[in-house]
C-alpha cells in the first residue's frame, strides 16, 4: 500500500511540474528592460550601416510630429545576431532581421514575451537586403502601430494596476465615461461640462481635459468644429496667469484631424500646439473627440503637456495613452461586477 501511495504522489508531483512549466512559463519571465521610447534592433553591422539601416532609421528615429523640438519618434540601437546575449533579449521592443535565401514568404511577424514581458518583438524576413528595404518601406506603418501599441499598453496598465479610482468614477457621473488616471492625478476643477485632471511636477504638467457640447449638424467632427469648440471650452475654463489670459489653440501650426476606431470605439484624433494668450506659454495637445452613446453630444477627452525645461516625447506619450484607457459607465460597472 505505501509503495502504492508513494508512486502515486510522484506521479502527482511529475504531473504538477510539468504543469507549472508549461503554464507559467509567462509568469515566470521578467520585466522588459530598456527605456520608454528605446527600439533594439538585431542585425548584421554591414547591413546597419547600408541601406537598409538608413530605412529603419529614417522610419523609425525620424523627427517626431507636433514637438516644439526635434526628438525622434523612438531611440533606435542595434546588436549584431552574435551579441544579442541575455543581456539584450529582455529589452522591451526588439526588431529581428532574418535575411537568408531560404526565405520564400518575405514581410512582417510579430511575437510578444518571447524573453520578458510586456516585451513587442517584430521580425523583418527577407531573401536579400534589398528585400528586406522593401520590406521596411511597405509595412512601415503595421511597424510603428505595433510599436506604439506596445507602448501604450505598458502605460495603460500601469495606470490600472496604480489607479486613482475615485477620479474615474467621478468623471464617469458626469459625463457617462472615463479613462483611467494613475497614481498622481488629482482632480482640479469639474462642472456639469468640463473637467481638469492634473498631474504637476515642478516645469512639468501632465494633465487631461474633459469637456462636452451639444451637436449642431452634421459636421461637428470637422477640424473647423474641433477647434472653435476647444477655443471656446478653454477659453471659458483655463485661465491664464494674468488678466485677459486663457489657454487657446495656436496657429504656429495647422492642427491635423485623423479618424480612428479603436477596440470598437471611433473618434477624431485632433493633434496640435496650446498656448496662452497674452502669456509665453504652450506646448503639445492630443484630444479624441467622439460622440456620445445617445448621439446629442461630442465628447471630448484632452491630453496636453507644458515641460519647458525638458523633451516631450515621453511625456506627450505618456499622457496620450490613458485616452486609450476610455470606457462607458456601464461597462465600467460591469468589470466591477
Amino acid at each position: 500500500m505505501r509503495k502504492i501511495i508513494s508512486a502515486i504522489l510522484i506521479a502527482t508531483g511529475i504531473l504538477g511540474l510539468g504543469s507549472c512549466k508549461g503554464g507559467d512559463h509567462k509568469a515566470l519571465l521578467p520585466n522588459v528592460s530598456g527605456k520608454a521610447g528605446e527600439v533594439m534592433v538585431v542585425i548584421e553591422k554591414y547591413y546597419w550601416d547600408g541601406e537598409l539601416g538608413e530605412a529603419l532609421r529614417e522610419n523609425l528615429a525620424c523627427d517626431c510630429d507636433f514637438l516644439p523640438q526635434p526628438e525622434p519618434l523612438y531611440n533606435l540601437a542595434y546588436v549584431t545576431p552574435n551579441g544579442f546575449t541575455n543581456m539584450f533579449q529582455a529589452h522591451r521592443n526588439i526588431i529581428m532581421v532574418h535575411i537568408s535565401p531560404d526565405v520564400t514568404e518575405p514581410g512582417i511577424a510579430f511575437k510578444n514575451n518571447k524573453w520578458a514581458r510586456p516585451q513587442c518583438i517584430i521580425i523583418i524576413n527577407a531573401d536579400s537586403p534589398e528585400q528586406a528595404v522593401e520590406v521596411v518601406n511597405n509595412d512601415i506603418e503595421k511597424i510603428k502601430a505595433r510599436l506604439e501599441q506596445a507602448e501604450r499598453d505598458r502605460v495603460v496598465a500601469n495606470a490600472r494596476l496604480y489607479e486613482e479610482s475615485d477620479i474615474r468614477m467621478q468623471l464617469a457621473k458626469v459625463f457617462g465615461g472615463s479613462i483611467v488616471f494613475p497614481t498622481g492625478y488629482q482632480l482640479k476643477k469639474v462642472t456639469s461640462d468640463f473637467a481638469w485632471v492634473g498631474y504637476e511636477n515642478t516645469y512639468v504638467y501632465r494633465d487631461i481635459f474633459v469637456y462636452r457640447y451639444p451637436v449642431e449638424g452634421d459636421d461637428e467632427l470637422t477640424a473647423k468644429k474641433i477647434i472653435e469648440h476647444r477655443n471656446k471650452a478653454l477659453q471659458e475654463n483655463v485661465p491664464g496667469m494674468f488678466e485677459g489670459s486663457y489657454m487657446t489653440t495656436s496657429t504656429y501650426a495647422t492642427p491635423r484631424v485623423t479618424y480612428a476606431n479603436y477596440k470598437g470605439h471611433a473618434f477624431a484624433e485632433t493633434r496640435g500646439f496650446w498656448e496662452v494668450k497674452n502669456d509665453f506659454m504652450g506646448g503639445p495637445f492630443v484630444s479624441h473627440s467622439f460622440y456620445s452613446l445617445d448621439g446629442k453630444e461630442i465628447l471630448v477627452f484632452e491630453a496636453w503637456v507644458y515641460a519647458p525645461k525638458y523633451d516631450k516625447r515621453q511625456y506627450m506619450r505618456q499622457t496620450e495613452a490613458l485616452l486609450y484607457s476610455f470606457q462607458w459607465a456601464d461597462t465600467m460597472i460591469e468589470q466591477k461586477d
